[in-house]
């Protein structure tokens, strides 16, 4: 029995150490973090960029590093298809990691940090399960590195986190993954600039427009989200 408890003591604090020492690089980066950087970095990875990419993305997001730049990064070095797919990956795994912290680990920590957020996620997944998931993934009313944490303080399985979070992301970074390589493409000055450019304009008119048309499609309030004030007001 104790040797059980000091098992899980020392995983706790081997999460919490993990934990603290990503998010202070995280903190010591963040201004240096760019399109730029982060693809001058990977190109010195030959084939292995691909792996490192994601493993790189799913540490930004638990270190609350903007997501975007990666995802952005993904389409100007690996395409439109494979960027998406690499992005994707590591977000969700991010993601994870993320939220099985915040489950085993650091529970007081991040409602701490989430404040009132905590108790109107756990409100709305409680009601709707992992249809509040997606409706969160589709329509980001809250950061996405803070509701990766904020959720693993719910009672909703792994897997149908994972499963929202991961099919539901893929309309806003299919956005921004176009964005990366139209903008490569217009460096490179490639026949297909143009249409690339159309293309990632017109992606993003629909990740833009996704929030609108899914509150419209709801009928019903978002439970914990539309009786209380705007998240977004309040920070």
């Amino acid at each position: 029995m104790m040797n059980d408890l000091n098992r899980q003591w020392l995983v706790r604090g081997v999460l919490l150490a993990f934990i603290a020492a990503v998010v202070t690089l995280g903190v010591l980066y963040r201004d240096a973090l760019s399109v730029e950087s982060v693809r001058q970095q990977l190109d010195q990875f030959g084939a292995w960029a691909p792996v490192v990419f994601m493993v790189a993305y799913a540490l930004a997001a638990v270190a609350f590093l903007p997501a975007w730049i990666f995802t952005v990064t993904a389409g100007a070095l690996f395409g439109p298809v494979l960027g998406l797919i690499y992005a994707l990956g590591g977000a969700t795994l991010g993601a994870t990691l993320a939220f099985l912290v915040a489950r085993h680990a650091a529970s007081d920590w991040v409602a701490g940090k989430a404040g009132g957020m905590v108790k109107r996620v756990i409100v709305g997944v409680e009601r709707e399960g992992w249809r509040f998931v997606a409706f969160t993934r589709l329509v980001p009313l809250f950061p996405f590195n803070l509701l990766n944490y904020a959720l693993g303080l719910t009672r909703i399985p792994l897997l149908h986190y994972v499963a929202a979070t991961l099919v539901c992301m893929i309309p806003g970074a299919l956005a921004y993954v176009w964005i990366g390589h139209a903008g490569a493409q217009a460096i490179a000055g490639g026949e297909r600039t143009v249409q690339a450019v159309l293309i990632a304009i017109g992606l993003l008119a629909m990740a833009l427009f996704m929030p609108r048309l899914v509150r419209r499609i709801r009928r019903d309030p978002v439970p914990g989200l539309d009786d209380a004030p705007d998240e977004r007001k309040t920070r």
